[in-house]
Order: structure tokens, then sequence, then C-alpha cells
């Protein structure tokens, strides 16, 4: 099928932007794949393609997961749209990411290319030769549509008033601040695609079908996280049958919204690696989960190890300078250990 002529499968779609490509409002995050073999992750993206989920996005810094979709994909390329990413920081290691990413994922362009939460806005002239090397990669056919995901407000602002971008990929829940909604509705403006990460903020949020009814108010184009046939069936099940905002969703909302507000970790780990072996974004999230979830999920030894990997923190900062939140990481940490401490040893 030649580019650009995909025609959807489900009435459940946006369109993103200027871009003109047609998505499902339930794409695929591969990110999680990287954490199943390779047989069960081929599995599970072939159902969700057979699903009617056509739209998978993933990046070179998620390990396997580029190689795992290519094989699951291969020989239907013309019936799905492929977004990956480069974290790289130099015009050679962009070339060699791109030329990486199009062999693991057995095709010869991608649909969107990103820049991978740089910590700037890489424009034509910069000095560092990034965006002119994906605008030839763009004259070589090799992408079709530039973009660019971030965690940083600064960034994302920087990027949708440039004008230099197709698509913007940025975290968005109905936990998102004002700041967050601007910028969306910055972006829907300036005819850009935006495409929605952690919009179950990073697992905080647990109703998915408030989630999706939430978003929906929105032409966005959420991508979820999957890695279990069970998630991938809850996703699937509201291709036909969205969810809608009811009065009960909208209170859930609400009480999700006080629980949740202030400065929280959003899980996205880009602090790592922690300097002593510290899983920052899981000990970090610990006060909200115990408030969120059964405490039998996480009062095991298995979590009480990591949790006491906080006490080896040298407080060195090399985290902090790499949080896109610009959280105080250390004593975040602290906090959280002392909520599981007090709750561990009073089971």
């Amino acid at each position: 099928m030649p580019r650009g002529c995909f025609k959807p499968r489900t009435m459940q779609t946006i369109t993103l932007g200027r871009t003109g490509l047609i998505v499902p409002r339930n794409g695929f995050g591969a990110l999680p794949i990287q954490r199943i073999s390779t047989d069960a992750a081929v599995r599970l993206v072939r159902r969700a393609l057979d699903g009617g989920m056509y739209y998978f996005d993933t990046a070179r810094f998620y390990t396997d997961s580029e190689e795992k979709l290519g094989i699951a994909l291969e020989g239907r390329r013309g019936d799905v749209v492929i977004s990956t990413k480069s974290g790289a920081t130099t015009v050679d290691g962009f070339w060699d990411d791109l030329h990486t990413s199009l062999r693991l994922l057995r095709t010869d362009y991608v649909d969107i290319y990103q820049f991978h939460n740089p910590d700037f806005c890489p424009r034509p002239g910069d000095g560092t030769g990034l965006y002119e090397a994906m605008q030839q990669a763009v004259a070589q056919g090799k992408v079709r549509y530039i973009g660019i995901s971030n965690h940083r407000q600064r960034v994302a602002l920087e990027a949708i008033e440039s004008g230099l971008y197709d698509t913007l990929q940025y975290p968005f829940s109905y936990l998102a601040s004002e700041v967050d909604l601007d910028i969306v509705q910055r972006a829907l403006a300036a005819d850009m695609g935006f495409i929605c990460m952690k919009g179950l903020s990073g697992g905080l949020i647990t109703h998915s079908a408030a989630a999706y009814a939430w978003l929906a108010q929105y032409n966005v184009a959420p991508i979820w996280g999957i890695q279990k046939e069970s998630e991938l069936d809850e996703w699937l099940s509201y291709q036909d049958n969205p969810p809608v905002l009811s009065d009960d969703m909208l209170a859930l909302i609400e009480k999700d919204r006080k629980e949740l507000k202030g400065d929280f970790c959003r899980g996205c780990g880009y602090c790592q690696p922690c300097t002593v072996g510290i899983q920052i974004e899981d000990c970090n999230r610990m006060s909200l989960f115990l408030q969120r979830a059964p405490h039998s999920v996480y009062l095991t030894q298995e979590w009480a190890d990591k949790m006491a990997m906080v006490d080896l923190c040298i407080g060195c900062g090399q985290c902090m300078t790499r949080c896109p939140y610009g959280l105080d990481i250390p004593n975040l940490l602290r906090r959280n250990k002392v909520d599981f401490d007090r709750v561990w040893n009073s089971r």
C-alpha cells in the first residue's frame, strides 16, 4: 500500500496534525515488550494489529523492543504506522541509530522519527548538526515526519514555537497541570500531531476507562504501554465501545487529583542510572503505591530489599541533574522510605 494511503480499521481515530497520519486513539507503546520473551512479544503485537491497534511507538533506547516489533510486523509494513526515537547527541550517533532502527524494524523508512528527550530543542544552525541530519533523512526517504519526545515543559514549548516539528510526544493525563494543558492546546493550534505518553501517569492512574475517556476530549493520540494480553484486551475493548466521561468517573478523577497533587515521581526513569544502584523510579513512588493498591502487593521481601537500598544514597545529586521535573530526588527517596518502613513494620 503506498505511503500515506493507509485505510483505518476503527472509528476511534485521530489525525496527527499536519502529518495527515490517521492513527487509533489506542496506540501501542512498545517500551514494555522489552521485558517479555520474543515469542510473547510477537504474539502480543500481532494480536494488537489484528485487533485494530496499528500505531506502534518504540525507541532505540528500549533495548530489544525494535527488534521484536520488526519480527512481528514483517510483511505487514503497509498496515502500520511506526514511530521510533534517537537519543543521539552527535550526527554520527544519529545516523547509527537510524540505520540500526531501520534494520531491526525490517523497514526502509519510519513514519515519525523523534529526538528522544533532549535537554534542548534541536534547530538548524545550533552547532549540533542534528536537525540538519534529520532533514537529510527526510530527503532520503528514510523518515517521513520529524518529531520530538520530551518531558520538559520548556523544551516542549520551544519545539511548538519553532515550527520545526510535525509531532510532539509529551506526558499528558488527567493529572496534568495547567501548563501541561496549555502545551497541548498550543501544539494542536500549531497543527502539530500530539502523541500522548504517560496516559496512566506511570501506573499511578489505575482506572483505564477514566483515563481513556478524559483524553478523548482532546485531539491527541495516546500510546499505552502494554506487555500482557489482559492489558491488550482491555484497551482493545474500548475500540468499539469507547468509555464516556460519567459523573462517577469525574468524581474518581477529582479524588485522584487531590491525592496526587504536588511533586511526585512520574516513573520516566531518566534519573537512572543511580550511582549506588537504587531503583529510583520505583522507590520514589512507594508512598503513592501504598495509597492506591492493596498493601500485600508491595509488602514483599523483594520490595523491602529495593527500599533498603535507599539508605545507600550518597547524595551525589546526579539523578537531580537528569530529572525533567526538577524533583529533589534524595529527599523524596527518604520520605518514601519512611512511609514504607512504617507500613512494613506494622504488618
